[in-house]
């Protein structure tokens, strides 16, 4: 296994669309939400491993989750990179790029989210692995396109160039120059996508050595990248954590794409399809999971169901919930809060939580 491969995992959101599940103490990438026996996290990071080295693993997390992250993942102290504020994409990348700068400046990275479902993993293990050798020789950004199934709105969109690739070398024929990248679409504009054949799903998983996104941050992120810069040898040290602090209390709150990606001319897209699903809502969770005879999906130890249809079902396994009479409901029960909607509106649960915070405060948040 190349000692040049290195994999960043972004393990720091709050998945506040699968509450009351996932909640600010433990949200999803914490939680076996397949009902599988492994948490989401422990999932992608078992999956890297096999490429990467397990030390070479780095794990970006609030300061709030360090210790469950140690619980789920058998790694170093060291490999748990702590954010005091969450600050999107960008300022996490350009952390985990100087502690890794520190160890080896000829590092090939993968950069990944932690709540992603590959359903074909052998295949997204060889698409890795084109990635990390498309980067190791050229000064390129790649990320990885998924073939849409549908014209769906929840994702944002890559749009390939029809130009013949020169200059490059390793190319596959899956391998394409990146025209456009646009944001989640209108239901009509993502009909428009899906039917022309040039656009992809926007993985959010991106490739590239070292040195070229450190470069790539020197000229679209400079005050970022000179921030880190400064303080790069206290770093790995007693004072990390201060001067993290510092640094984010500067930074601005922007995602890789809108810093980076969208403004670079080296960008390139790997198309592939490997089953792959962003878990971000129940219903993206109920199309990927095991369904019964009436079409419900069931995570609990003790349901019954009558006379329901449809249905997505997560029950504490300590609890027993009898159902009766339900179809294409979202019921969800832990051992403190009970939410029951329908699958349609499930865009409301942000406004539930809105909700009860406002009348119940953060406990059940």
């Amino acid at each position: 296994m190349d000692t040049n491969n290195y994999c960043v995992i972004m393990a720091g959101g709050i998945g506040s669309r699968f509450w009351p599940l996932s909640r600010s103490n433990k949200p999803k990438q914490f939680l076996d939400i397949m009902g599988e026996g492994k948490t989401l996290l422990r999932q992608t990071f078992d999956r890297f491993c096999k490429i990467v080295p397990k030390e070479n693993i780095y794990i970006v997390t609030n300061e709030m989750y360090r210790d469950i992250t140690l619980e789920q993942l058998d790694i170093n102290e060291r490999q748990v990179l702590l954010e005091p504020i969450r600050k999107n994409t960008a300022p996490c990348i350009a952390y985990a790029n100087f502690r890794i700068w520190k160890e080896n400046p000829d590092a090939k990275i993968i950069v990944a989210p932690s709540d992603h479902l590959i359903g074909n993993e052998p295949e997204f293990l060889r698409v890795a692995k084109q990635g990390l050798d498309f980067v190791a020789r050229n000064n390129a950004l790649l990320t990885i396109g998924i073939k849409p199934s549908r014209p769906d709105t929840g994702y944002g969109y890559i749009q390939i160039s029809s130009e013949e690739l020169t200059g490059v070398q390793a190319v596959v024929p899956e391998l394409k120059k990146v025209k456009t990248f646009t944001e989640k679409p209108e239901l009509k504009m993502a009909k428009i996508f899906f039917e022309s054949g040039e656009f992809f799903w926007n993985s959010g998983i991106f490739f590239w050595s070292l040195s070229s996104i450190m470069q790539a941050f020197d000229i679209y992120m400079p005050s970022l990248n000179a921030l880190f810069q400064e303080k790069v040898n206290l770093l790995n040290d007693s004072s990390e954590m201060a001067v993290v602090r510092e640094i984010y209390a500067q930074s601005k709150s922007i995602s890789i794409d809108y810093a980076i990606m969208e403004k670079a001319e080296n960008v390139y897209v790997l198309c592939a399809d490997f089953g792959w699903s962003d878990i971000g809502t129940w219903g993206s969770l109920y199309a990927n999971q095991r369904k019964d005879s009436e079409q419900n999906a069931v995570v609990g130890n003790n349901v019954f169901l009558y006379d329901a249809k449809g249905c997505t079902i997560n029950i504490h396994p300590h609890k027993l919930a009898v159902i009766q009479g339900m179809e294409d409901m979202i019921v969800v029960q832990t051992d403190d809060v009970l939410l029951i909607c329908k699958k349609e509106n499930e865009q409301m649960i942000t406004d539930y939580i809105n909700h009860v915070k406002l009348q119940k405060g953060e406990d059940f948040i």
